[in-house]
């Protein structure tokens, strides 16, 4: 049980407390002079739903909003945590299969998921306050959704911090926090807003996997201007040479519906690489906030027949506009060591600032 009550933080970052950091003089600014506002802030107003509102809210969250940590011993306490849960936001339940020992089998990992975290619910108080309402939990596995499921209450009300999430995974939208994939440092470097070398108008790699895939090969697997490959992804550790150079030399790179979707979207933003995204029935991260229109392709499952000419309809200047965007939206779906402002870190807890602060509990 010790594994269970560590594996929760160290699979996650979302521990903060109140940041002293103050308004600058004269806000809100201008809207002319916004965009050179945000630029000097930290952040590309382009690509946002609302920038003028994201600024003073991502502020006030960094500034007030509190996370307290179930079951973290004193040791692990330090300046980001709250140590009064009568002050916290939000309770961070530390669900985390991947710490028990291996050879469990899965009823018996989540059987131990299960016992512990009704523990929780029984020892502490809080839970019943809003029957889970202000509770989270982190997910990247199957069996931690499984194990929920058996929870009263828990997928129903608490907030699911989920990779990949789906609509068939019991994920419910503007509830739930769809959380991006990490990319760790690679061979190459990003060629970023250098479009010389993006000779391939577009890319995918991978299994067929999903209905979106199979068509997607049985239409432009052998297309002269789309590099559709079927093939096994490497995983990102194992950093494939040719991989990751058909994302820098490519001008879009297909995302479509099916496992690993978060990890090809990932690399796409990483590399500068305008993402097409085929998935009818995935929620993208940040979603509420940042305008996906802007800095990717949005195409229905049922268009992968024409690819190609959605593709060739875009014209120069509109590429160019929106592979910008991409190349300034990499900072927000970027994990830190060190988290840094407007980093994937600051923008799930922005994500969670939102579930709270428009969440009535009763």
């Amino acid at each position: 049980m010790k594994n269970l009550k560590r594996g929760g933080l160290a699979r996650f970052f979302v521990i903060v407390s109140i940041c002293f950091s103050i308004y600058p003089p004269g806000f809100p600014p201008s809207q002319g002079s916004f965009q050179a506002y945000a630029q000097e802030a930290g952040f590309f107003g382009e690509v946002f739903h609302f920038p003028e509102a994201f600024d003073p809210d991502y502020e006030e969250m960094e500034r007030k909003f509190t996370i307290f940590v179930i079951v973290l011993s004193e040791s692990q306490l330090s300046r980001l945590l709250t140590k009064d849960p009568e002050k916290a936001h939000l309770f961070l339940i530390p669900i985390s299969c991947h710490s028990l020992p291996a050879g469990r089998s899965e009823d018996e990992r989540a059987i131990a998921v299960e016992d512990f975290v009704k523990s929780l619910i029984s020892k502490y108080p809080y839970w019943n306050r809003t029957l889970g309402a202000d509770h989270f939990f982190i997910t990247c596995a199957d069996i931690n959704v499984t194990d929920a499921a058996r929870i009263t209450n828990l997928m129903k009300n608490s907030i699911k911090v989920m990779c990949t999430p789906s609509y068939n995974d019991e994920y419910v939208p503007h509830k739930d926090v769809s959380l991006p994939q990490r990319v760790p440092p690679l061979v190459l470097t990003p060629a970023g807003n250098n479009i010389t070398n993006r000779i391939t108008l577009a890319f995918w790699r991978g299994l067929n996997n999903s209905d979106t895939r199979q068509k997607l090969l049985g239409a432009w697997e052998n297309d002269l201007e789309l590099f559709i490959q079927k093939g096994r992804k490497p995983s990102l550790e194992e950093g494939d040479l040719v991989y990751h150079e058909a994302f820098n030399n490519s001008k879009y790179c297909i995302c479509t519906g099916g496992p690993e979707l978060d990890r090809t979207i990932a690399l796409a933003i990483h590399y500068g690489c305008v993402p097409v995204i085929m998935s009818d029935y995935y929620d993208l991260p940040f979603k509420d906030f940042l305008d996906w229109r802007k800095f990717s392709i949005i195409l229905e499952e049922s268009r992968v027949y024409y690819l190609r000419e959605h593709l060739e309809e875009m014209l120069e200047h509109e590429y160019r506009a929106v592979q910008t965007n991409t190349v300034m939206v990499r900072k927000h779906f970027q994990w830190n060591l060190v988290p840094a402002k407007y980093d994937a870190f600051h923008m799930t807890l922005y994500d969670l600032w939102l579930r709270n602060h428009f969440t009535k509990y009763y």
